[in-house]
């Protein structure tokens, strides 16, 4: 992200998530070269029943949550959409929800954050409304001041499990007899 907002003249501002840092990934062999096209998300899983939609460190997190969801006969689309601004220039997000008529939002931002920007974009602008069997949703960090403990992060950011649960219940509202109630 660095390279390519270096060879640009306009002014940038980059978030780094702190959870980004506590996660080792190989090194490039071309790491001053390396670049990555803005407002151009990247399909991480492609899939059919669900549109997962999120960004920097929710990835990981995501990414656990698909490979659980699988295992339940879930397919789910993960997108990264890599920058907010400018956001999804090639209607990726879109031409996904057409695909699985379904989407969730998913960051660490508080409610009404991220995930609202990016639903109202998707949604709301770009008419994704109308390809939609069940509502979109959004996963996001609980409305309370985080906890600085070792565990504050479990209590108040999403995990994988909050992906999941989200997730399986959307498809158990479509088909309860294929996707029962797990708990």
């Amino acid at each position: 992200m660095y390279n390519t907002l270096l060879k640009g003249d306009d002014p940038a501002l980059v978030v780094e998530p702190l959870n980004g840092y506590r996660l080792k990934e190989l090194r490039p062999d071309n790491i001053g070269e390396y670049t990555v096209p803005l407002g151009i998300p990247e399909i991480l899983n492609e899939g059919t029943d669900i549109t997962l939609v999120t960004y920097g460190s929710c990835v990981r997190i995501a990414q656990d949550a698909v490979k659980q969801l699988a295992e339940f006969g879930i397919s789910v689309e993960l997108i990264d959409v890599q920058t907010l601004l400018p956001f999804d220039r090639t209607n990726t997000i879109l031409e996904s929800v057409k695909k699985t008529n379904r989407v969730v939002f998913f960051d660490e931002d508080v409610p009404g954050g991220a995930t609202a920007f990016m639903m109202q974009r998707v949604i709301e602008e770009r008419g994704g409304f109308y390809h939609l069997e069940d509502e979109p949703k959004t996963i996001t960090a609980r409305e309370h001041r985080p906890a600085f403990a070792s565990d504050g992060d479990y209590f108040s950011n999403p995990n994988a499990e909050d992906v999941f649960d989200t997730l399986y219940e959307m498809m158990h509202r479509s088909n309860p007899t294929k996707y029962p109630r797990l708990f």
